[in-house]
């Protein structure tokens, strides 16, 4: 670690603490009931890891310029992760592998997002906690698509949306009111209510899992929003944005307006912090707030497992039972929340969850690496829009990050990343108008939302010679092997693993990776390899 950058993480430290100082199936022992935490879970649609918390690793990049104060104040108060992913930059994969505890392939038709159904075999973990005596809750997305009444968090009853939902919409909503205060208002105060008249229900004083999932920071959203409800100027962005996005005019409205949307969840959170304080439990809440996703719309983002892609913001918080204002450098998986929230629940993990209980880490006093057994993730996708490739093919991937390294297996090459479109899969001719591919992803290239940000790269961008590089990145073929050097490219553009130099590295990680997804019974590389090829994971599209 340079000397800079320890010093960045000493001073967030000192910033945090001084923050925290301010600011029916199981039979569960009696005692140890006493003690369970209530639990809030707040899970943002495509957050991706933008906080300011985050800022000190990062002066020169986005999170210097977003602002999430109820973000903070809950990292403050507990443990900030900087190496938090995603198990599958996909909603429904990512959220399976979250409420299972499993890596996504282990779940089911849970693994892909159109057509998914949710196995009542599998043990989810708020389930598990709701047999324990926990009421549960949720307003907004739990499962996807929507929250079906077999969906993991439990049957329609325990929906909390009569104060509306409008909150989705957030800045389509606020753009149209007459007053912009006013209009965030409104949606803040939609969020409360929604949260009272859960915690209204309770019949006693068992505790409770309340569970918020915002999707506004999923597409789309109004165009000029960032700056005119939130005042983040696109030209602060000028030379922070990733290498992997043209740094020009319409993209940097297009970020800014995406990291206005963050600050709109961020704005709800506080509001979930308020009820808590005001109702007086706070004092034995235990929070967790993470998402499920990278940036959509964007190259290398969302659907990818690049950084940009699985890499998350994560902050957990229990007053007087984990060690406030800490920064913790363990490879954290999402799917790791369930253990974890189950042990704290009193509630015995079932074997079947490949994910591993974060309590050491969380009740530990230390910062920095803790646990050196949490030295990496493992990621992957198979389909995410069904019909992005000929007859619902999904783009199979899995990938191992490291400290030092990323490494990425494509298991089918020849296929498209993100889709398919004129001269990229389907014959030569004209892409798609520009105003078809900010509204309408499947345009072309369906794996990747619509924007503004998207269809300048396939407009004016691709007529450009100079950009060709990003449409490459975005959206051509890759290759079988895919390796990135983190400390010399953090942006993991530079793809080394044709380098000799490497050579060992690659073998190494490669190695590693197939034997973690064997043991894992992942099927791409166990048994039938083709079963996410085939019906009922892929099908034949209707002629």
């Amino acid at each position: 670690m340079t000397e800079k950058c320890s010093r960045h993480r000493s001073c967030v430290r000192s910033l945090l603490i001084l923050c925290g100082l301010l600011a029916g199936g199981f039979e569960v022992d009696s005692a140890d009931a006493a003690d369970r935490p209530n639990m809030l879970v707040v899970f943002a649609d495509d957050w991706g890891r933008y906080a300011s918390a985050y800022g000190f690793s990062e002066p020169d990049g986005l999170n210097a310029v977003v602002k999430t104060p109820n973000f903070d104040r809950v990292a403050a108060q507990g443990v900030l992760f900087t190496r938090a992913f995603v198990n599958s930059p996909s909603c429904t994969p990512c959220r399976s592998s979250l409420l299972s505890g499993q890596y996504f392939w282990r779940t089911g038709l849970g693994a892909i997002l159109h057509g998914a159904i949710w196995d009542p075999a599998i043990p989810a973990f708020p389930l598990l906690l709701q047999q324990s005596g926990y009421q549960i809750g949720h307003s907004g997305k739990v499962w996807s698509p929507g929250t079906p009444a077999n969906a993991p968090i439990g049957a329609q009853s325990t929906a909390f949306n009569r104060h509306g939902n409008k909150f989705n919409r957030f800045s389509q909503h606020v753009s149209e009111a007459a007053a912009p205060e006013q209009g965030k208002r409104e949606l803040l105060d939609e969020v409360r209510g929604n949260f009272i008249s859960f915690l209204e229900t309770r019949k006693d004083d068992s505790p409770f899992l309340y569970w918020w999932g915002p999707t506004n920071t999923h597409r789309k959203w109004v165009q000029g929003s960032g700056k005119q409800l939130w005042g983040i100027d696109p030209d602060h962005l000028i030379g922070k944005l990733p290498k992997w996005l043209p740094d020009v005019p319409v993209v940097r409205e297009d970020v800014a307006d995406y990291l206005g949307e963050v600050q709109a969840v961020d704005a709800g959170l506080g509001v979930l912090l308020e009820e808590l304080e005001s109702t007086g439990l706070a004092a034995n809440t235990l929070i967790v707030i993470s998402g499920d996703h990278g940036m959509p719309g964007v190259p290398r983002g969302k659907c990818n497992l690049y950084d940009s892609g699985t890499a998350v913001a994560l902050a957990i918080s229990w007053p007087g039972h984990i060690p406030l204002g800490r920064v913790v450098d363990d490879f954290v998986c999402v799917p790791d929340l369930a253990p974890t929230l189950l042990e704290f629940g009193h509630v015995p993990v079932p074997e079947v969850m490949t994910a591993r209980s974060l309590s050491m880490v969380l009740e530990s006093s230390e910062n920095g690496l803790i646990d050196p057994r949490r030295d990496h993730v493992v990621t992957g996708r198979e389909r995410h829009v069904s019909h992005a490739r000929h007859d619902f093919l999904p783009y199979p991937q899995r990938a191992i990050r490291t400290a030092d390294y990323l490494y990425v297996r494509n298991f089918k090459p020849d296929r498209w990343p993100m889709g398919l479109a004129p001269g990229f899969g389907l014959p030569d001719g004209p892409m798609p108008a520009s105003n078809e591919l900010t509204n309408t992803t499947y345009a072309a290239f369906a794996d990747m939302d619509a924007s503004p940000a998207k269809a300048w790269l396939l407009t004016e961008g691709l007529a450009d010679p100079r950009y060709q590089n990003f449409i490459d990145m975005g959206f051509s073929r890759r290759p079988e092997e895919e390796l990135y050097d983190i400390k010399a490219d953090p942006d993991q553009v530079h793809n080394v693993a044709d380098n000799a130099e490497y050579a060992a590295i690659r073998g190494e990680l490669s190695e590693r990776l197939m034997k973690i997804l064997k043991d894992s019974g992942d099927p791409r590389v166990t048994g039938d390899c083709a079963t996410f090829d085939k019906s009922p994971y892929s099908a034949p599209q209707k002629k």
